[in-house]
């Protein structure tokens, strides 16, 4: 019986198409399975792939192991199995390393300095540059000073170096720095970035996407529909302007900022602002720190601007939105 790890998305109740999953349970379906049908549980091999079908903003991820008879019959790593075992939930920032790591042990599979399919491009010398344009692909550099750039589908961008930058611009596909003064970024649909380093930035303009950033004084900025960017580093920000997104951010001194429709933005450190612009928009922050919410009308017509400091004007990690008055309602998450 083939046995593998997996990932999935879900809503935040964690259902998905109206089946109510638990944490820890195994669910077992019988009959024919199906990739795509009601035919079998669905997850992805490629963690990517699920903001492909669960957009960052509105959902959760597990990972999950599937087993039995497994259907990948499909143009992405979207697979359908015949029993699934819901295991921990993972973070965006840890949907994209491991999403990375997912790309990068199928792209090594191939030739170095290629640009046919599965292949990689490495390079570890101080001012040095690894460029890759084949799909299911990987572009790696670790010296100081240095660039990695990949533009091919399936793909990825990585570099540790200092003062180094991570650029990818294919569908499906990640960019990923963990050097100081660095920068993530990735423009194709269903991508991350994500950049660990201090003074960095990681920004993200693909549709389904996400941006994330852990480093102080950093930045994550994401543009795409769907979409999310984090950024948990002090003195920093996190700013998402696409339709049914979210910004969040855990550092103190820090803020969030959202100005797509439908969209959210929270903050969780001391002394930050979350501020959400948008049309049908809300926002939340803990104690001690401001929500900044307005209300549109249906044509998108600013009537209303209301802050707050929440613990003291409204409840602390709650959400909340304007109604047609100014006035501050509670919303669900």
């Amino acid at each position: 019986m083939e046995k593998l790890i997996a990932y999935k998305g879900f809503n935040k109740d964690l259902t998905c198409r109206g089946f109510q999953y638990e944490v820890g349970k195994t669910y077992k379906h019988e009959g024919e399975v199906v990739r795509c049908a009601k035919g079998g549980f669905h997850s992805c091999e490629n963690p990517l792939d699920i903001f492909g079908y669960y957009g960052p903003a509105e959902s959760v991820f597990h990972t999950v192991e599937v087993a039995g008879h497994i259907d990948r019959d499909g143009d992405d790593t979207k697979i359908a199995s015949a029993e699934i075992t819901i295991k921990a939930e993972i973070s965006i920032p840890e949907v994209v390393k491991k999403g990375v790591e997912w790309i990068i042990s199928k792209a090594t599979q191939g030739e170095k300095h290629s640009t046919e399919d599965r292949s990689h491009a490495s390079n570890t010398g101080y001012r040095s540059a690894a460029s890759n344009t084949g799909n299911c692909s990987a572009a790696s550099n670790t010296g100081n000073y240095s660039a990695a750039s990949n533009t091919g589908d399936y793909s990825a961008a990585s570099n540790t170096g200092d003062y180094s930058a991570a650029s990818n611009t294919g569908d499906y596909s990640a960019a990923s720095n963990t050097g100081n003064y660095s920068a993530a970024s990735n423009t194709g649909n269903y991508s991350a970035a994500s950049n660990t380093g201090y003074r960095s930035a990681a920004s993200n303009t693909g549709n389904c996407s996400a941006a994330s950033n852990t480093g102080d004084y950093s930045a994550a900025s994401n543009t795409g529909y769907r979409s999310a960017a984090s950024n948990t580093g002090d003195y920093s920000a996190a700013s998402n302007t696409g339709y049914r997104s979210a910004a969040s951010n855990t550092g103190n001194y820090s803020a969030a900022s959202n100005t797509g429709d439908y969209s959210a933005a929270s903050v969780e450190g001391k002394h930050s602002v979350a501020m959400a612009s948008g049309y049908q928009s809300k926002a939340k922050a803990a104690e001690g720190s401001a929500i900044v919410l307005v209300y549109r009308n249906d044509e998108g017509d600013l009537l209303h601007i209301r802050a707050a400091i929440a613990g003291k004007e409204v409840k602390a990690d709650t959400w909340y939105k304007l109604d047609s008055d100014g006035e501050f309602i509670e919303v669900a998450a």
